[in-house]
């Protein structure tokens, strides 16, 4: 009876300041107070404001922005993205709503899009491109090692190589699902278990191939990464499947 009773209770998850900033500006824009080309206060504003240190205010703007949210203009400071508004709210659709074929499909989009993205990043990386895919990389390490899920690392680091990709419209369609499926994935506890350590020795090895620029390995590393989700939604569109 008592391990019935606590299927009741749900996790108790702390935010973190950074985590609580997103938030308040996502809801600023989702309401409509924050418009596109607004400009934000500065940081020692924000950070007086929200009675916090400047650092935790920097990650979330720095976030926010390669998110493709806000943006950082000469002379301007920091402003609202318009395009950024659109992947915040769902441009396509709220994944955690999606059942079965819709989310399929949505993950098999992100595997032709990731797949694309470390090929190119493969043939156009510069060696900024390889400090900043090793920086996501060696944050997704630290976070795994730290025995968290590491989900937002996650993204981090594949959204470095779409930048690699000097494909902006690619990069941008990553932005538009790849969060929400994470979210999805975080929801329902899928990156619990191994799955954060073998992710980060495919990390590894998706990198290596990327800083030798041989674009065939590192697509095909990239697609042996991404089959172990492609197996999840495709065992979430016929649940018979993971019976087997």
């Amino acid at each position: 009876m008592s391990i019935d009773l606590l299927r009741n209770f749900n996790e108790i998850k702390v935010e973190s300041p950074v985590d609580k900033i997103i938030q308040q500006i996502k809801e600023l824009i989702s309401s409509g107070q924050l418009k596109p080309g607004d400009r934000l206060p500065s940081e020692r504003q924000l950070s007086e404001r929200f009675n916090i240190g400047r650092t935790s205010v920097r990650d979330a703007l720095r976030k926010l922005e390669f998110y493709g949210i806000l943006k950082t203009q000469p002379q301007s400071g920091t402003v609202v993205a318009g395009f950024g508004i659109n992947a915040l709210e769902g441009l396509i659709t709220d994944v955690l709503k999606l059942e079965g074929s819709d989310f399929h499909s949505l993950v098999e989009t992100r595997v032709l899009l990731e797949t694309n993205s470390a090929k190119f990043a493969a043939l156009r990386r510069t060696d900024e491109d390889i400090i900043s895919i090793s920086k996501a990389l060696d944050a997704y390490e630290k976070a795994v090692k730290n025995g968290g899920s590491a989900v937002e690392e996650d993204l981090l680091f594949h959204l470095t190589i779409a930048e690699a990709s000097k494909n902006a419209v690619l990069k941008s369609l990553m932005l538009i699902i790849t969060p929400d499926i994470l979210t999805y994935f975080k929801e329902n506890n899928v990156c619990s278990g191994s799955r954060p350590a073998s992710a980060l020795e495919d990390h590894h090895n998706i990198l290596e191939q990327i800083v030798n620029k041989n674009t065939v390995e590192a697509e095909r590393s990239m697609k042996m990464h991404l089959g172990d989700i492609l197996t999840y939604s495709s065992n979430n569109l016929n649940p018979d499947k993971m019976d087997e």
